[in-house]
């Protein structure tokens, strides 16, 4: 049998993803995104033991995009609108998601990067959209959440120039959330995971829920919401005041 395209390992509450094209930059071909698809799923039915999300490639590289290699889909808009669904699918699952990225992140791959909570990389990764080089737009979500993270003028730099970002750059531009030396990521992202996962995952998941579910609102219509769908206390509370988890009460 040939090796998988998406690898999948769980320990300690954490689960990896890993896009294992690395021939060729991890680059994303149904095969690949019909198994990514079917951990998602998986996730969805039974994720009760996972608190945390990394999604990442084999190899020196996150993800060069989509493989413009492989002819069309018979159904080029139906399944476009099927990947565009998956990973707003990713987004949404209650754990939260973060993109573990080294070397390109390109295009596809960014757009994939774009749909996890945080974003950390390190000095070797390389940030681009060139949609433009080759006469294409986005179609998973690109247009709509590169914006959002970076906002509406930097997102047009990059999408209009298709030039690519040093991992520092995305850093200061709000894109990646940290960027760190290339032997660092690995204990940076473990330290990231290891402060969210010592959080109640209640909390983490309601949390995450309201922010995205009052993007674009007014704020009298976020602070209703808020309100209005507040999930309350976490169940697993042992008393009132007491901490979760790993979590240690404030001096």
């Amino acid at each position: 049998m040939s090796e998988a395209l998406v690898l999948r390992h769980d320990a300690g509450g954490i689960c990896t993803l890993t896009l294992n094209r690395p021939a060729q930059r991890n680059a994303i071909n149904r095969e690949l995104f019909r198994e990514f698809r079917a951990h998602i799923r998986d996730i969805e039915a039974d994720g009760s033991e996972i608190g945390l999300i990394v999604v990442t490639g084999a190899g020196g590289h996150f993800c060069a995009g989509h493989d413009l290699k492989q002819a069309p889909h018979a159904d080029a808009l139906g399944w476009l609108r099927q990947e565009m669904l998956i990973l707003e699918r990713l987004t949404k699952l209650p754990q939260p998601v973060i993109a573990k990225v080294r070397g390109s992140c390109y295009t596809g791959g960014l757009e994939f990067a774009l749909s996890a909570d945080f974003i950390v990389c390190d000095a070797s990764a390389r940030f681009a959209d060139t949609h433009g080089k080759w006469g294409l737009v986005p179609g998973w979500g690109l247009s709509q959440r590169l914006p959002r993270r970076v906002g509406q003028a930097k997102a047009l730099e990059m999408m209009l120039t298709c030039q690519p970002y040093t991992g520092e750059q995305a850093a200061a531009m709000g894109l990646a959330n940290y960027c760190v030396a290339d032997d660092e990521l690995d204990a940076k992202v473990s330290e990231l995971a290891a402060l969210i996962l010592g959080n109640s995952r209640h909390s983490n998941a309601e949390n995450k829920r309201l922010v995205y579910d009052t993007d674009g609102m007014a704020l009298g219509a976020g602070l209703n919401h808020e309100l209005m769908r507040n999930a309350g206390f976490d169940p697993a509370m042992r008393k009132k005041g007491e901490p979760i988890g790993n979590a240690k009460k404030a001096d």
